[in-house]
Formats: C-alpha cells, sequence, structure tokens
C-alpha cells in the first residue's frame, strides 16, 4: 500500500505565504512525476504544478512567479510554496504521485493525498 499524506493548508490573507507538503509512504521503489492539484467549489479539479525526478517544472499560467514546487527525492516529498495568494487560490489542494511499487511484476501508478484546504480570505 502507498499513502501521500499532506500538510500545511490553512486560512492566509490576501498576498499571504503557505506552503503545502506532502509525504509518500509505503511500498514504494520508486517515484516518478510528482505534484499538485486543486479543486475550487464548482469546479474541476485542475493541475497546479508538476516536478519531475530530475527537479524539472511546470506550472499553470495563474501561477507561474507566485508558486514554486519542489521535491526531496531522498524523502519522498513533494512541496508547493505558495506567495502572493489571492481570492482565486482558494480551494482543496491535492499531491499526486506516479509510483511503482516494486522493480519487477508492477506498473507504474498514480497514488492522490486526501487533500488539504487552503483560504485566501480578508
Amino acid at each position: 500500500q502507498v499513502q501521500l499524506v499532506e500538510s500545511g493548508g490553512g486560512l492566509v490573507q490576501p498576498g499571504g505565504s503557505l506552503r503545502l507538503s506532502c509525504a509518500a509512504s509505503g511500498s514504494i521503489f520508486s517515484i516518478d512525476v510528482m505534484g499538485w492539484y486543486r479543486q475550487a467549489p464548482g469546479k474541476q479539479r485542475e493541475l497546479v504544478a508538476l516536478i519531475s525526478s530530475g527537479g524539472s517544472a511546470i506550472y499553470v499560467d495563474s501561477v507561474k512567479g507566485r508558486f514554486t514546487i519542489s521535491r526531496d527525492n531522498a524523502k519522498n516529498t513533494v512541496n508547493l510554496q505558495m506567495n502572493v495568494l489571492k481570492f482565486e487560490d482558494t480551494a482543496v489542494y491535492y499531491c499526486n504521485a506516479l509510483i511503482k511499487s516494486r522493480p519487477f511484476g508492477s506498473s507504474w501508478s498514480p497514488y492522490w493525498g486526501q487533500g488539504t484546504q487552503v483560504t485566501v480570505s480578508s
């Protein structure tokens, strides 16, 4: 079994910062891409940022220059530093990772965390 556990959400004023963290644990042989998605009320889940095992990152246009994704391959963690937060960043943020549980006999499978609420409000 593989688990992804997020932390770091909360309530913040516009212009403020939050740092989300996600730790993967369990039966893990290797992790490929890790990322963050978010879902606002009444909207579909959307990609926020992805980072490869080599550290290459991509961002949705709306967060470029404000959010930074990073990972620690030794600890199986991925973080999202969110700065200059806006009202429209309010959403449940989900961690995602593409994981291979065994070197042989298993395929790459996507796993999700339970989500952490980020609320930007004055």
